[in-house]
């Protein structure tokens, strides 16, 4: 921000002070390694719709992964996921794809023989995993309306199984070695969940084109034709849809820390330009409207922060007192809501210029859109919080 005065930082309450001295320490690590290799390039990658493999090694030595952040609190947890998504947020969702809905359904539900023979190189990077839940035709009500089949076989090779349907939205889709792959047991009616070789014959993979909000991000449409997929490579753990509840509940939970780190880039980029950019022969700060426009970006932000700071404190205190997915899908809903108010208050600020990406902000904006919708929609978690407020469900 060249010539600025020294001005308070987004985090206005200083949440970040409830960090222990490591993890502030450790957060400040992982701020130097976005500034110096995606801050730069963030725009470029969004731009070309390219996914950056490059840094996949360096964002590994970070040791930021799923277990590695068993060391940590809750809150330290999701800051990282915040100030990912405040750099840049196609990157954050490759890492809550990858890290917390891969490598930690291995962890959770993998077998010990599975564990050692995907986790080692999930966890470095070495290959890379996705989470094929979603079908063209089901989205939130994919669990009791998912079509994608698998027909349990035994022959003289053994037990197999053969998986039919289609997946689609699958981030990291058109690259990844594996995929946490959910499908219905044609025989008893449960949802399953396999390793999906995604190189396996029967497996077809295209990339989706033309999106508005997470380009970097590259999702794939899925199609599986009579793919064979060995009993070694169900996971073990799940029985049902309802074992994962758990995993869900999680990913929603950095869900709606990402709209924390949307806000905090929003302030960051409407802050900056509104101080040092000229209007009527003054910066555009010094207008009424336009510092009122940025207190309620940073009254978005900072609520929205409070809210997940709670739900962090209610993570760590252990499985008895962790927080409620009701809890979390109005985390979800409020301050996504938020963000969207606040993303288009800072396009705003940015007039013309916030509607083209050399200026950050066009960016920032679109990317909202893809976190309002996914891990669950904003109507889906209102619906969850209603029921659990009223005791009547409204989700046919």
């Amino acid at each position: 921000m060249s010539g600025m005065p020294d001005l308070p930082e987004a985090d206005f309450y200083d949440y970040e002070s409830l960090l222990t001295p490591v993890e502030a320490a450790k957060l400040a690590q992982l701020r130097e390694f976005l500034a110096t290799e995606v801050a730069p390039y963030a725009t470029g990658w969004w731009n070309e719709a390219e996914f950056p493999a490059h840094i996949l090694p360096k964002i590994a030595a970070l040791k930021l992964a799923a277990p590695d952040r068993r060391q940590y609190s809750h809150l330290f947890t999701g800051l990282v996921v915040a100030e990912m998504t405040r750099t840049d947020t196609s990157l954050a969702t490759f890492f809550l794809v990858h890290h917390d809905l891969f490598v930690q359904a291995l962890t959770d539900f993998g077998s010990e023989e599975q564990q050692a023979r995907l986790l080692p190189d999930a966890l470095a990077l070495r290959t890379t995993g996705a989470f094929a839940l979603t079908e063209p035709e089901h989205g939130s009500d994919v669990a009791g309306g998912m079509l994608t089949t698998a027909l349990k076989v035994q022959d003289d090779a053994g037990t197999h199984w053969v998986l039919n349907g289609a997946k689609r939205w699958i981030g990291n889709g058109t690259f990844c070695e594996n995929m946490l792959l959910w499908a219905k047991d044609v025989n008893s009616g449960e949802v399953r969940g396999f390793i999906l070789d995604a190189s396996l014959p029967g497996v077809t993979r295209s990339k989706i084109e033309h999106k508005i909000a997470l380009r970097t991000v590259q999702n794939a449409h899925i199609v599986l034709a009579n793919v064979k997929v060995a009993e070694a490579d169900r996971f073990a753990g799940i029985g049902s849809f309802s074992d994962t509840n758990k995993l869900l509940r999680s990913s929603r939970i950095s869900v709606a820390w990402q709209a924390v780190g949307q806000q905090l880039a929003a302030f960051d980029v409407a802050r900056a330009y509104a101080v040092e950019r000229l209007q009527f022969g003054k910066p555009l700060a010094s207008f009424q409207l336009i510092q009122a426009q940025l207190v309620k970006i940073l009254g978005n932000a900072t609520a929205s922060m409070a809210m997940m700071v709670r739900i962090a404190a209610l993570q760590d205190r252990g499985r008895d007192g962790d927080a409620t997915m009701a809890q979390v899908a109005l985390a979800k809903a409020h301050t996504t809501a938020a963000m969207r108010e606040s993303v288009s208050l800072g396009r705003s600020i940015l007039g013309g210029n916030g509607i083209v990406t050399d200026y950050r902000m066009a960016k920032i904006f679109a990317d909202a859109e893809a976190i309002y919708t996914y891990e669950g929609s904003h109507e889906i978690n209102t619906l969850i919080t209603g029921r659990a407020i009223t005791g009547i469900s409204a989700i046919v």
